[in-house]
C-alpha cells in the first residue's frame, strides 16, 4: 500500500493536485459568493418592491378613510341636520315631521357610497333622531367611544366591528353646532361594510396582506386564522413551515398598520437557474484548469525527469554530464550546476583514490605507534613504588601528582566533560606542585574558594590552562618572586553566579596586546600569535560560549598592566551540563 502511495507521490501529481485543489477551492468560493450575493440582491429589491406596494396600498387605505371622513363630515354640516340639532339644544325638540325628512337626506348620501350601510344620528342626549325607531347610543357602541368622540371635538373616530353585526364596521363622529360656537349637538354614527377597506388581489399566489387599526385589531385580511402573530418586528415569518418575507408600513394620518406577507420561494424562483448555471460554468472552468494542470506541471517536471535518469548511472560507478538544455532558466541553472558537480566529482574521485593508498600505509603506521594510556599510568605507578621503596618520597609524590594529572587529563571526554568544582581545584593544586619543581620558591600561589561552591559542575580544564598561563608568561618572565592567585566567590552582579579570577603579579601586557587577544575572540580561528602567550585564554573564552551559550553569559574579560600583572575572569552559572 505505502508503496504503490510513494508510486505515485511524484513532483508532476503534486503540482495539479495543488494547481486543482486551489482551482476548486477559488470555484468554490466564487460561486458560493455569487450565488449568497444575487440571492441577496434578489430578496432585497423584492422586499423593496413590497414595500412600494404596502405603501401603495396604505395610500389607498388613507384615501379610503378620508373619503369616508369627509361623508361623515357633510353630513354632520348639512344645514337641515345643523338647524333640527340647534333647536334641540335649545329645547324645541324635533317633530315627527323634521325626523321623516332626514330619511331622504340621508338616502341620497348613501347613493353614492356603495359600501356604506346605513347612517344614524343622535342627539345630544345620546337619544335616537334617526332611524325613527327609539334607541340609545350607549347601547349601541361603549361609552369609550363615545368619550373619544367628545374628546377630539369633531373628528372621526374609528370604532371598529360592529357589536351588533361582525360583518359591518363603524365610525362615530360628534357633530358640533356651527351658530353655537361649535358647541356640542349630537353624534353621527356611520355603518359600513367590511370589504369597505379590502385590498385589490395581489400579484403574488399565496401572498397575504392585512390592515391593523391604530388599535391593533385587524380591519382587513385576505389571510384566514390568527393575524396576531404577525404584529412583531422580525421581518421573516414561518406559516405552514413555509417561509415569508413580511414588510409593514405605518400611516401618519390614520396610524393604521398595513402588513404584506409574501413568500421567500416566490422571491427567489429564479435561483435555481443561477446555481445550474454556476454549476456548469464551475465544471467547464475545472476541465479546462485540469488540462492546463497537466500540461503545465509535465513541462516543469520533464526536464528534472530527464536529469534524473542521467543521475542514476552514479549508482553503476559512472557519472555522465547531461548536455541537454531546458526552455526555463532554473532548469538550466541546475544542469549546468550538475555538469559541473559531475566534473568535480569524477575528479576528486581520482585524487581521493590515489591518496587512499597512501592513507592506508599511514594509518598503519600510526596504529603501530599508538600508546595506550593505561600503559603510561601504570609506567608512572612503577616508577612511584620504585621511588618509595628507595626514600625518595618527595620524587615519588611528583610522579604521583604527575600520573593523577595525565590521568585526569588524559581520560576520554565523553566520560567525564563536566567535573566538580573540587576536581578541577584538585588538579590545579597537582599542577602547581610540579611547576614548582621548575620554579623553585620563585612559586607561590594562593587558593580562595569555599566548601560550598564545591559541587558546582564546569567543563573540565576551564581553570587550569589559565593558571599555566599565568604562570608561563606571567611569572616565567619576572625576575625574583611570583605570585599566582585564583579566587572563587559569588559574582557581586548575579547571585547565581560564581565568578573566576586568576591573578598574578608578573610583567603584564600593553593596551595593543589585550586588544588583540579580545579581537580574536571573536575569529572563527583566530590568527592570533605572540610565541603562544593568549592562546589558552582564547581557548578557554571558545569553549565558554560553547558549553554556556546564553546571551546573559559573558565570556573571558582581561586586564592587565606592564610591570603590574594580568588578571583574567569569567563567571558562570551555579547549574552546567546535564544539571
Amino acid at each position: 500500500m505505502w508503496t504503490r502511495l510513494r508510486k505515485w507521490n511524484t513532483l508532476r501529481n503534486q503540482i495539479s493536485v495543488v494547481f486543482i485543489s486551489v482551482m476548486v477551492i477559488v470555484l468554490l468560493i466564487v460561486g458560493v459568493n455569487t450565488y449568497n450575493w444575487v440571492s441577496a440582491v434578489l430578496k432585497d429589491n423584492a422586499e423593496k418592491q413590497i414595500q412600494q406596494t404596502a405603501i401603495q396600498a396604505s395610500g389607498k387605505m388613507e384615501a379610503l378613510y378620508e373619503q369616508l371622513e369627509s361623508l361623515m363630515t357633510q353630513i354632520s354640516t348639512n344645514a337641515n341636520i345643523q338647524h333640527i340639532l340647534l333647536h334641540d339644544v335649545k329645547g324645541n325638540p324635533p317633530s315627527f315631521q323634521q325626523r321623516q325628512s332626514l330619511m331622504y337626506l340621508v338616502n341620497s348620501y348613501l347613493a353614492y357610497y356603495n359600501n356604506v350601510d346605513n347612517i344614524e344620528i343622535y342627539r345630544a342626549d345620546h337619544k335616537r333622531l334617526f332611524p325613527l325607531h327609539e334607541g340609545e347610543l350607549s347601547h349601541r357602541i361603549d361609552e369609550q367611544w363615545i368619550q373619544q368622540a367628545e374628546e377630539v371635538k369633531g373628528r372621526t373616530v374609528w370604532v371598529g366591528t360592529d357589536p351588533a353585526d361582525p360583518n359591518y364596521f363603524i365610525a362615530i363622529k360628534q357633530i358640533t353646532l356651527m351658530e353655537r360656537w361649535f358647541s356640542h349637538g349630537g353624534y353621527l354614527l356611520v355603518r359600513m361594510k367590511d370589504n369597505y377597506f379590502e385590498f385589490e388581489d395581489t400579484n403574488q399566489e399565496e401572498e397575504y396582506m392585512i390592515l391593523f387599526d391604530s388599535s391593533e385589531e385587524p380591519v382587513t385580511s385576505n389571510y384566514i386564522g390568527d393575524t396576531s402573530k404577525f404584529l412583531t418586528n422580525e421581518n421573516h415569518i414561518h406559516i405552514d413551515d413555509q417561509e415569508y418575507m413580511m414588510v409593514s408600513h405605518m400611516s401618519e394620518k390614520t396610524g393604521w398598520k398595513t402588513i404584506i406577507l409574501t413568500p421567500v420561494q416566490a422571491v427567489t424562483r429564479d435561483l435555481p437557474v443561477l446555481k445550474t448555471a454556476i454549476i456548469i460554468s464551475g465544471a467547464l472552468g475545472f476541465v479546462i484548469y485540469l488540462l492546463f494542470s497537466i500540461f503545465f506541471s509535465t513541462m516543469i517536471t520533464r526536464p528534472i525527469l530527464k536529469l534524473t535518469k542521467t543521475m542514476r548511472y552514479g549508482k553503476l560507478g559512472s557519472l555522465k554530464a547531461h548536455s541537454e538544455t531546458s526552455s526555463t532558466y532554473e532548469i538550466n541553472e541546475l544542469n549546468n550546476t550538475y555538469n559541473q558537480m559531475v566534473e568535480t566529482m569524477n575528479s576528486l574521485i581520482q585524487e581521493v583514490y590515489e591518496k587512499e593508498l597512501n592513507k592506508s600505509r599511514s594509518e598503519l603506521k600510526a596504529l603501530q605507534a599508538q600508546i595506550n594510556p593505561h600503559f603510561l599510568y601504570n609506567t608512572l605507578d612503577a616508577l612511584y613504588w620504585s621511588l618509595e621503596a628507595k626514600g625518595e618520597e618527595k620524587l615519588a609524590d611528583y610522579v604521583l601528582d604527575m600520573s593523577d594529572l595525565f590521568r585526569y587529563t588524559i581520560s576520554h571526554p565523553k566520560e567525564d566533560d563536566w567535573v566538580e568544582l573540587k576536581e578541577e581545584i584538585n588538579h590545579i593544586e597537582r599542577y602547581l606542585k610540579i611547576m614548582r619543581v621548575r620554579f623553585g620558591s620563585r612559586l607561590i600561589w594562593r587558593l580562595s574558594v569555599s566548601s560550598e561552591h564545591y559541587h558546582v559542575k564546569l567543563p573540565k580544564l576551564l581553570i587550569q590552562p589559565l593558571v599555566e598561563n599565568a604562570i608561563l608568561h606571567g611569572v616565567g618572565n619576572k625576575t625574583g618572586p611570583g605570585c599566582v592567585e585564583i579566587i572563587i566567590k559569588p559574582s557581586t552582579n548575579h547571585s547565581s553566579r560564581l565568578r573566576v579570577e586568576v591573578k598574578d603579579n608578573g610583567v603584564g601586557m600593553t593596551k595593543d596586546t589585550v586588544e588583540k587577544i579580545m579581537n580574536s575572540f571573536d575569529m572563527e580561528e583566530s590568527s592570533f600569535d605572540t610565541n603562544g602567550t593568549g592562546m589558552a585564554i582564547v581557548n578557554c573564552n571558545r569553549r565558554l560560549n560553547l558549553y554556556y551559550n546564553e546571551s546573559s553569559i559573558r565570556g573571558i574579560t582581561i586586564h592587565s598592566s606592564l610591570g603590574e600583572g594580568t588578571t583574567v575572569s569569567f563567571e558562570i552559572p551555579f547549574k552546567g551540563g546535564d544539571q
